[in-house]
């Protein structure tokens, strides 16, 4: 079970680093805990002082913080492969709620073992190191989406972000690709309420450039949507060494 925890985890960093065999053999040897988590349970809470990391085998998960008077704001989405409380290493304490968006497949991995593996294996603590590295990109675009895009941008920008990380690790066909999330839940990622969300949604379907199906969607013209976005890929440093 293990083994099939961490082929998320190599698909992942081989999208975007270069490891050989015996780092790959060393990842598929983590001991690894599978958990099931239905959408919306919190993964690692704020505050709390986690000795493991969570690598996400299936589904997907956002960071979130919650003000005083109860608002949300979400920080970041998480895809297979990822680990996004990879800073619990050096960082005691959570600064931030990890969660489900959807029903999620887990894998738990002791710090222990992550520390003595990348002491072990120096090209896999580059590579989780890099992936830190990248999510702060990540993270420095969604100030600017959420500060400076019109509500229309923002939400072009999203889409093709997510759209991009998942054909990174083969989860596309073409321009189709599962995306369960909530118009409440997208109105928390883009700081919008869910009546504009709708309103944006609705305009997208009219200009031919997003389909949407439940939880499946398709990027119809998806370079119309990368221009209204503004979107440069730069930031998601997705080839290795780039």
């Amino acid at each position: 079970m293990a083994s099939n925890l961490a082929s998320a985890l190599i698909t992942k960093l081989t999208a975007s680093n270069v490891l050989d065999g015996a780092d790959v053999q060393a990842l598929q040897q983590l001991p690894i805990k599978q958990r099931r988590l239905a959408a919306q349970q919190i993964i690692v809470a704020d505050g709390s002082q986690p000795q493991e990391c969570c690598l996400l085998e299936e589904g997907f998960a956002f960071r979130a913080k919650m003000t005083p008077d109860g608002h949300r704001q979400v920080l970041s989405l998480h895809i297979p492969g990822e680990i996004p409380d990879l800073q619990s290493l050096h960082l005691n304490v959570m600064d931030h709620d990890l969660l489900t968006l959807t029903p999620c497949s887990l894998g738990f991995i002791p710090h222990a073992a992550l520390r003595n593996l990348n002491r072990q294996r120096p090209k896999v603590a580059d590579a989780l190191w890099r992936e830190t590295l990248i999510d702060a990109a990540m993270f420095r675009e969604w100030i600017v989406n959420i500060g400076r895009r019109s509500a229309t941008e923002r939400m072009a920008h999203l889409f093709v972000e997510v759209h991009s990380r998942l054909r990174a690790i083969g989860r596309t066909t073409d321009g189709d690709f599962s995306f369960p999330i909530t118009q409440g839940d997208l109105a928390d990622c883009l700081g919008l309420s869910v009546v504009h969300v709708n309103r944006v949604l609705q305009s997208f379907r009219k200009e031919g450039l997003i389909r949407a199906e439940r939880s499946e969607y398709r990027i119809v013209d998806h370079s119309k949507l990368q221009e209204v976005a503004g979107f440069d890929p730069t930031y998601l440093h997705a080839r290795p060494g780039a």
